[in-house]
């Protein structure tokens, strides 16, 4: 089949994380038997041997530039807001809208180029015109839920602007509900988002694919290092990340070292912001930004933490853990959309909401060598089972190539 996919983020490498890992890796395993063409844009971080590198992978790389980042002064937030409120549409989706992109797009849909379209994230929806689903498949894969997540962040006390997230959430609802309908299928990544769709009454089509994890450069590590090393991994340019890293240095690293005094704390991810460097004054922490091999760092580690408060969707943050074989104490958010524990379950992570349950869970794991090799047993075998990119990207093919 000849396939457009359409991703603002521009998709390589995969080791930048989010966006990038799950668009790259199922648009590589569509690229086995597909023609793709591919409409991204660049970023000014975006090098020649990357793009070079991911068309190698597509049958057309159409290239756009990316806009830059809207100006941040109160006045042009009451704009945006104000254009959210007429437009319906929110503004981190309209500000990287491109007229040239949706000239093109709308050309190759009249010509009957393609037979197919994917969105890769739902910011990419903008694009679409709902009444091309009766004549082409097209289908969103929506990473997360817009809405739930702003839910969560208030619920949470998690939001970077709470009196700007309360205004936004009834607007995201609608958003929601009035966008999904627009498409013949509709990807979520867990069964929560498939719940909330049913709630919202989308007649569109719904399914979920999880994200998943490439063993290949995840290997199985040899063995277990031992000690009170940690390790807190994911883009430290995102807020959820941020929070993470703070809420954990600040109060619960520092009662693990009263009981531990020899406990080191590695924060392991691009572009730092401020805040997360700032950690790395603390006795014990250390933030190294963006490093070569993820998976070496993680095989170093006693314990990976995962402490989310926000965020929605399989974290591939846990997944890659759990495939380097690391034992894994993270929040109900980091778990998200997997079976780690319960009746009839095996034990294949410990879960930590409280303070006091991180300090007891990674206290366990420290002193127990046995229950560390369980879970890591147990998380390698549930990744291999559950989560590789070829099984996923064989039931997203057919989701795609599933006729109208």
């Amino acid at each position: 089949m000849k396939l457009l996919m359409i991703c603002a983020t521009f998709p390589f490498p995969p080791s930048r994380g989010r966006t990038q890992v799950r668009t790259f890796n199922l648009l590589k395993q569509l690229s086995y038997y597909h023609e793709i063409t591919l409409v991204t844009q660049k970023a000014e971080d975006v090098t020649e041997e990357e793009i070079e590198a991911l068309k190698g992978w597509v049958k057309t790389l159409m290239l756009f530039p990316r806009p830059n980042n809207p100006e941040s002064g109160i006045v042009e937030k009451v704009k945006r807001f104000c254009q959210f409120l007429i437009t319906g549409t929110p503004p981190n989706v309209s500000f990287l809208y491109d007229q040239s992109i949706q000239n093109w797009v709308d050309q190759a849909v009249k010509n009957n180029d393609f037979d197919a379209i994917t969105c890769e994230h739902s910011v990419n929806e903008i694009y679409i015109r709902p009444h091309w689903k009766e004549k082409i498949k097209t289908v969103i894969n929506s990473h997360s839920s817009v809405y739930r997540t702003c839910q969560h962040q208030l619920d949470t006390a998690t939001s970077e602007n709470s009196q700007r997230d309360r205004l936004y959430l009834p607007l995201l609802k609608r958003y929601e509900k009035r966008v999904y309908q627009k498409f013949s299928h509709v990807v979520v990544t867990t069964d929560d988002d498939y719940q909330q769709l049913k709630e919202f009454k989308i007649n569109s089509q719904v399914s979920v694919l999880p994200n998943g994890v490439d063993l290949g450069i995840f290997p199985e590590r040899s063995s277990d290092p031992g000690g009170h090393h940690l390790i807190l991994t994911g883009g430290m340019d995102y807020v959820t990340n941020i929070d993470a890293a703070c809420f954990f240095s600040q109060e619960i690293f520092p009662l693990l070292r009263q009981k531990y005094p020899d406990a080191i704390l590695t924060i392991v991810g691009a572009n730092p912001t401020e805040s997360v460097l700032k950690l790395g004054k603390n006795p014990g922490i250390t933030v190294t930004g963006k490093v070569p091999s993820m998976a070496e760092y993680l095989h170093k580690a006693t314990v990976c933490v995962i402490p989310l408060r926000s965020g929605f969707g399989i974290k591939n943050k846990t997944l890659e853990a759990m495939a380097a074989g690391v034992p894994i104490v993270a929040s109900d958010r980091g778990l998200e959309g997997m079976k780690v524990d319960g009746d009839n379950t095996p034990l294949r992570a410990l879960r930590a909401n409280k303070i006091e349950e991180y300090v007891k869970g990674i206290s366990n794991l420290f002193e127990d060598k046995k229950l560390r090799q369980t879970l890591s047993k147990n998380g390698r075998n549930y990744v291999e089972n559950n989560y590789t990119w070829e099984s996923i990207g064989r039931k997203y093919e057919k989701i795609i190539t599933y006729p109208l």
